[in-house]
């Protein structure tokens, strides 16, 4: 109404103060910047959030120096930025981890991929040759890039409730790293958004409140670079060639079980292997930091195979669940389901 006002087009008689035209002008271009964050918005356009910030900025000021006719405009200027605000956020933290993602994807692009024999095998523990070879591997190219889609739900603690949660996840291979993000709705309208990464031998981890409060964070320190090498390498379960890769070494334990010692950039973490007497997965296990920075301590960390199933003709554990074995009781922290899997291939989800 202020344009109109500053213009005297026809009687407002509920707007009692005088505009002056320049202001006029300016809740004009609220009104247009409002409109085209609304269009912007519709078409399902990350920029809306941007343009809907700014434009309840200056509607707010405005509405400032027209406070006695315009007062009521700060609560729909408040409920716009809680909204925009946030998805700004998540737009920002979107175009970060698709960034990452892309950097580790792009040292591989590009480069030819061998098919794994039987031969390539001969140095392992015969549990992990009868593992791959079930697994069908032999014949097929080395995977040398990784990308999957995962869902399921997670919790903070045993007695928590459980939050459903989806994610993307990119691997390499011959220079081991990763990319992992997810959303976890934690109220119908309350996300929080994750990410943990591991390249050049550190690791990163990063959780946030709406995209936007850090809720926990942790990089580079000596826990969370082991941490998530030691995850690294239990998630090779879902691209079996990698067992292959010189920076992991085999030990035979017994006819069910093997131990794998991963040694990166003067990094050295170690699991082992359990196997069905079919030749799948059963379960990881490896001793690994519990929490994060400095205040981690070293628990007992199992991820545990449910269902098996084939992607691209490789048969991996398809559902797995991930516990704590901590001195107070058995935390079962995720289940989690891997619904999409494509190897060697170096684009990012859409």
């Amino acid at each position: 109404m202020g344009f109109p006002k500053a213009f005297d087009f026809g009687p407002l008689e509920q707007s009692k103060k005088a505009t002056i035209r320049p202001v006029g002008f300016f809740w004009l271009a609220t009104c247009l910047l409002y409109l085209v964050a609304a269009t912007l918005l519709l078409m399902k356009k990350d920029a809306w959030s941007i343009i809907a910030i700014v434009a309840a900025i200056m509607s707010q000021a405005l509405t400032i120096i027209n406070w006695k006719d315009a007062k009521f405009a700060s609560i729909i200027n408040l409920v716009i930025l809680l909204v925009a605000i946030p998805s700004y956020a998540n737009t920002r933290f979107n175009k970060m981890t698709t960034t990452e993602s892309r950097t580790i994807l792009a040292r591989v692009a590009g480069e030819n991929t061998v098919p794994v024999t039987k031969e390539m095998l001969t140095s392992l523990p015969p549990v992990v040759q009868k593992w791959l070879i079930h697994s069908g591997v032999v014949g097929r190219e080395k995977a040398n890039t990784i990308r999957l889609k995962q869902k399921g739900e997670l919790r903070t603690s045993s007695t928590g409730k459980w939050m459903p949660f989806e994610a993307m996840q990119y691997f390499t291979v011959d220079e081991p790293a990763f990319v992992w993000t997810t959303k976890v709705k934690v109220l119908p309208s309350v996300n929080l958004t994750g990410r943990d990464k591991f390249e050049n031998g550190y690791g990163q981890m990063t959780i946030k409140l709406l995209s936007l409060v850090n809720i926990a964070e942790a990089a580079g320190d000596e826990k969370t670079n082991a941490s998530t090498m030691l995850r690294y390498l239990a998630e090779i379960s879902w691209f079996p060639s990698a067992a292959i890769s010189e920076y992991i070494k085999w030990e035979p334990i017994d006819s069910v079980s093997a131990k794998a010692t991963m040694s990166f950039r003067g990094i050295v973490v170690a699991g082992v292997f359990t196997f069905t007497k079919e030749g799948d997965i059963a379960s990881f296990s490896a001793d690994r930091y519990y929490g994060s920075g400095n205040t981690a301590t070293l628990e007992k960390w199992l991820v545990q195979a449910e269902t098996w199933k084939e992607f691209h003709g490789i048969r991996i554990a398809n559902r797995n669940k991930v516990i704590w074995r901590l001195k107070t009781g058995d935390f079962n922290w995720a289940n989690i389901e891997v619904t999409d899997l494509e190897f060697n291939r170096t684009e990012i989800y859409k």
